[in-house]
């Protein structure tokens, strides 16, 4: 059984539109389906799967965890998916328990029986909880967008996905526990940590530890797909995050490919239809067939790839976007002759994608004051 986590470093990118249509994606090639929302406390995840309101959910079990978790799981529409929903008695994935997270990983390992894929659609942040539910998998998808505040969460979110992983192989009072404890003290936190700095002071200190860490960062390679693109150029962000893992956390990612915008999944969730059922035959829709067929092609969980199926993943994302962008300019000419976009709903399509850009360059021009200031003082020091 493949268990998928999908997270996210902050909201609004497209997380859980992505986990309901993946799910359906596999349910549809065969693959027996459980979509589960932890988003907890904000759970909205049946609004994309076109599910009815929950009426009992994960945070009903959570307040009785005596009761029989089978009774959460629903049937859907789709043959071979079924449904966990998240809903919001639970105020949110921080206020999880150890016991209460030990007891879901134990109910979610136990669908093997009957189950093909668990789809995990996790909250948005950093929370303790959420970094666990992530690290079920060695092979976890981060999605984001090409803004510039996505693409630092998206970093910082496998950041500390590494340091969670760093102190959860490591036994408390052990010598290596003891150096990172020390440097939390005094004040470093995460932000100026370099795990290829750290790693020789480890392997000095504590062989057991190194080994035990390394063996574990060895295996693991998150999947990113990068959504919300506009052009073929916004796709090259993703390049920022496989660099800034290689240098700073000596981690390589995989890259599953690219989703563009498209106006028409508004129309879906309106219509209460996943895309994929609503027009399975858009840009985006092909774009989450793709991705799946390239997870249900890949070895399971233990595979780790090498670099040049590493390279070969972004290479290969580069030339989807631009046959998709010429896919997605030949779709919205179809959908203007056809009548169904009028060219009213094309200007407001444009106007949006303007006032994304604005907002790009804004928090671009914030982003670059902020490293000035940063350079500054730091020739000061």
């Amino acid at each position: 059984m493949r268990v998928i986590p999908i997270a996210s470093g902050k909201g609004g990118v497209g997380k859980s539109l992505v986990s309901a249509n993946l799910a359906i994606a596999f349910a549809q090639a065969g693959q027996r389906v459980v979509l589960a929302d932890l988003d907890l406390g904000a759970s909205n995840l049946h609004l994309v799967l076109g599910h009815q309101a929950p009426k009992v959910g994960i945070g009903t079990f959570l307040n009785n965890m005596k009761s029989n978790f089978i009774d959460i799981i629903s049937e859907t529409d789709v043959r071979g998916l079924r449904f966990i929903p998240g809903d919001n008695e639970i105020p949110g994935a921080s206020n999880l328990t150890i016991l209460q997270r030990k007891t879901l990983v134990k109910k979610f390992l136990a669908l093997k029986e009957d189950t093909d894929i668990v789809i995990l659609d996790l909250g948005a942040g950093t929370h303790q909880s959420i970094l666990d539910f992530f690290l079920l998998s060695n092979q976890g998808i981060v999605v984001s967008s090409p803004a510039v505040t996505a693409v630092l969460n998206a970093y910082v979110f496998i950041k500390n996905t590494v340091f969670h992983l760093m102190f959860n192989s490591w036994t408390k009072g052990s010598p290596a526990r003891i150096f990172m404890e020390k440097i939390r003290k005094d004040g470093a936190g995460h932000s100026k940590l370099y795990i290829p700095k750290i790693l020789p002071e480890i392997k000095k200190i504590d062989p057991t530890s190194y080994e035990k860490f390394t063996k574990r960062l060895g295996s693991l390679t998150p999947r990113l797909i990068m959504n919300l693109v506009d052009e073929p150029k916004n796709a090259d962000v993703a390049m920022k995050i496989r660099r800034s893992c290689e240098e700073y956390l000596d981690l390589k990612i995989e890259h599953l490919g690219i989703i563009y915008r498209d106006v028409i999944q508004d129309t879906a969730l309106a219509s209460r239809l996943p895309i994929l059922l609503y027009k399975p035959q858009s840009v985006l829709s092909q774009a989450i067939y793709r991705i799946a067929d390239k997870i249900l092609q890949s070895p399971e969980d233990n595979f780790t790839p090498d670099d040049k199926q590493i390279d070969d993943s972004f290479q290969e994302a580069e030339a989807e976007a631009e046959i998709d962008f010429d896919a997605k300019m030949e779709y919205i000419e179809d959908l203007l002759h056809s009548g169904a976009m009028n060219h009213g709903d094309l200007i407001e399509t444009v106007k949006s994608q303007q006032m994304e850009i604005s907002k790009l360059k804004k928090e671009n021009n914030f982003i670059k004051l902020k490293l000035t200031k940063a350079m500054q003082q730091g020739f000061k020091v």
